[in-house]
């Protein structure tokens, strides 16, 4: 697990381990986090399937209830199979881009 700030972001990606592994590691670790939106790139895995991208899913909402955004990034998922609760994009700028965006509309009162 690789971890990068930029801001208040923190960006954490993923080397070799399985999804269900990154997962643990981040709840393990997740008062170092909480503070910050965050982006997740599982960019490095070749074949991630719908199921890995779910393991996300308690771990999302409960970031996303403290008023912080929660993006994935992956290039290799099926966009139109993945679950209007979770957040996920093609591109690190996408990522930044709906982070913004939902800044805009916290600001807003949404």
């Amino acid at each position: 697990m690789i971890i990068d700030r930029d801001g208040n972001v923190t960006i954490i990606a993923q080397e070799k381990a399985s999804v269900k592994t990154l997962v643990n590691n981040i709840e393990q670790a997740y008062d170092k986090y909480k503070s910050n939106h965050l982006i997740v790139r599982l960019s490095s895995l070749e074949k991630i399937q719908l199921e890995d991208i779910i393991e996300f899913l308690r771990l999302s909402n409960n970031h996303r209830s403290d008023k912080k955004s929660f993006v994935i990034v992956s290039a290799q998922v099926d966009l139109d199979q993945m679950p209007d609760e979770l957040v996920v994009v093609p591109t690190l700028q996408e990522a930044y881009d709906i982070i913004e965006m939902e800044d805009i509309e916290r600001d807003l009162g949404f």
